[in-house]
């Protein structure tokens, strides 16, 4: 499958199997912290970039295989992609049409920039659960951390999250990522209280860079940071998921261990051990040949991020002290 994945394991979602309507860093922003690294194609346009046929082909077919081994082990549906979801102009189309043939709920994971588009938000209230990002609470923050595109300000985004939270009936699981001196100050972690205050999500995710992200500068706030987050945002509906995700990558419908690991770390950065452990269920051919196999291939990388390995796509372009 091209556009279908997993399921792989969420900290927010169980497991979830992935949907991207995007190609790789296909996006609006070009945030510092992105896993996948800077933003290749910076777009504000919609457009169905693959055909939504096939996308819902892919999903209805990873469905059937699921059913078919009888193990329920699909938590969501997640519209997540490899830049910015709701780019894709079929969004809507695809959400309704995986309701009919999926019986587990439909997330969309964006980075909310479009929410001010009132297709945009008919297309997303569709689905049971929509995860918006809101990283700052000012518009000078916003640049900095998001690099949005030229179209986009900061007090649009708001606001559009705002108007969606009036239309919509869903949950909202609003996603706060705090970097290092950038957004981790009480005055800045004020700011952005006061936005949630108007968007009432139904759950605030407090998330840290735990993976190689586009720019190594880009690392996580002090732990005392933290308990201020909390502190200031209050603990009602604050949930910490700065911790390292557990469960298994899924390797359904691959047949060798390279093609395996190449698709996904080209959207999902893996810790090393993860890759061994994804390796040795193949049970075949020796593990040590298989790791000089893929360093060799040219399409993946290891990296050291914080102390910990990590493998990664070669594509995604990050800073120059990954190198």
């Amino acid at each position: 499958m091209k556009m279908v994945y997993g399921p792989v394991p969420s900290r927010r979602l169980g497991r979830s199997l992935g949907v991207n309507p995007i190609p790789l860093k296909t996006c609006n922003y070009s945030c510092v912290y992105c896993q996948l690294g800077r933003t290749a194609h910076v777009t504000n346009q919609r457009q169905d970039f693959f055909s939504p046929e096939e996308i819902l082909g892919e999903i209805r077919s990873a469905i059937e295989i699921k059913d078919g081994r009888g193990d329920g082990e699909i938590d969501f549906v997640t519209f997540i992609g490899e830049g910015e979801p709701t780019l894709c102009k079929s969004i809507g189309w695809l959400i309704r049409k995986t309701r009919e043939i999926a019986d587990v709920p439909v997330a969309v994971d964006t980075n909310g920039s479009l929410l001010y588009r009132e297709d945009v938000r008919n297309d997303l209230l569709q689905a049971d659960v929509v995860m918006p990002s809101l990283d700052a609470g000012t518009a000078e923050t916003f640049r900095k951390i998001n690099r949005p595109h030229h179209e986009i300000g900061f007090k649009k985004v708001v606001e559009g999250m705002e108007q969606f939270r009036q239309e919509y009936a869903g949950e909202i699981w609003l996603e706060v990522m705090l970097v290092k001196g950038i957004n981790d100050s009480e005055k800045e972690l004020k700011a952005i209280r006061s936005r949630l205050e108007k968007i009432k999500p139904d759950r605030i995710y407090i998330n840290v860079p735990i993976r190689p992200p586009a720019e190594s500068w880009a690392i996580p706030p002090d732990k005392e940071t933290i308990a201020l987050v909390h502190a200031i945002l209050g603990d009602g509906n604050v949930v910490d998921i700065a911790a390292e995700e557990t469960g298994e990558f899924s390797i359904e419908g691959f047949t060798n261990p390279e093609d395996a690991i190449l698709a996904i770390t080209r959207r999902h950065p893996m810790r090393e051990i993860q890759v061994i452990e994804t390796l040795k269920k193949f049970k075949a051919g020796n593990l040590h040949d298989d790791l000089k196999r893929l360093k060799e291939s040219g399409k993946i990388k290891k990296v050291k991020y914080r102390e910990k390995v990590f493998w990664l796509a070669v594509e995604g372009k990050r800073g120059k002290e990954y190198e």
